[in-house]
């Protein structure tokens, strides 16, 4: 059964996809803009309130409820058959990537050299895919979860090591806004994972705030790219200079308690017969 945070979900999306701002409706609800936001984002909104939304946007609340039915789960990840049609087009991986980041149709066309035919043959390929879903007037649903991540190995990942990674870090890193740092350590298994969870925190962060400034001016915005990773290595020109470490000798000491605590868990000899 469809909660009531479902409901103000599927009516956002709705939203998105009709290309109705928050402005839009608080002009058609005669509301502040402000109240329509909070209404959302606390998901506190009346049934009555919801049927003026469903009339904005041209729709009926048993509709509403279809979509919600029907809707499977969003993908965390592609398949590495559904990564694989994608990068074999350039075009079409540029497409998917301004469709990941909830480009509309007017700034992917805009922005880039495509003619308008062209770009909706390839939402049309992303919608086949099962990336988007097409909808009339060239909009589209995302069917990629917030969480979405390119599959650590698969094809799209590989394309950025073999054609993107020596051009994104060719860059000094000094700029405006930019930044890397380069930190080792040894950490616990446990805190490695915690880090992990905090970096996958602040890319939704980055994610977030690029969708809260899309409705900034274009000279006010300028395109970034954050790139976080992590993993157990040692740099490759070090690696002959490690010394092999056999297991830790046993302490002598260690060894006369431990087998003193044997005895005593074990009891006097012959007790128990």
């Amino acid at each position: 059964m469809s909660t009531t945070r479902d409901l103000i979900d599927a009516l956002k999306a709705e939203l998105k996809t009709a290309g109705v701002t928050y402005a839009d409706l608080a002009a058609h609800l005669g509301m502040a803009e402000s109240s329509i936001k909070r209404m959302f984002s606390q998901a506190d909104m009346p049934l009555t309130r919801i049927d003026e939304v469903l009339r904005v946007l041209r729709m009926d609340f048993a509709e509403l409820a279809r979509r919600i039915a029907d809707t499977p789960p969003l993908r965390r990840e592609l398949t590495d058959e559904q990564e694989r049609a994608v990068v074999a087009d350039r075009k079409l991986l540029l497409v998917a990537i301004c469709c990941m980041s909830q480009w509309t149709f007017e700034q992917m066309h805009g922005t880039y050299r495509f003619a308008e035919p062209e770009l909706v043959g390839h939402l049309l390929r992303l919608d086949k895919l099962g990336v988007i879903e097409l909808r009339p007037l060239n909009r589209y649903r995302l069917l990629v979860d917030k969480t979405f991540r390119w599959r650590p190995d698969g094809p799209l990942m590989r394309y950025f090591r073999e054609h993107v990674m020596a051009d994104y870090y060719s860059g000094g890193f000094d700029g405006d806004g930019e930044m890397m740092m380069l930190v080792h350590g040894q950490i616990g298994q446990s805190l490695a994972n915690a880090f992990n969870e905090r970096l996958a925190r602040l890319a939704q962060d980055f994610a977030r705030q690029h969708l809260a400034d899309q409705k900034l001016p274009a000279a006010h915005k300028r395109p970034y790219t954050l790139v976080l990773g992590m993993r157990s290595w040692l740099f490759a020109a070090f690696r002959d200079l490690k010394r092999e470490t056999d297991p830790p000798a046993e302490d002598p000491l260690h060894s006369l308690s431990s087998e003193a605590a044997k005895a005593n868990l074990a009891g006097p000899r012959g007790a128990g017969r």
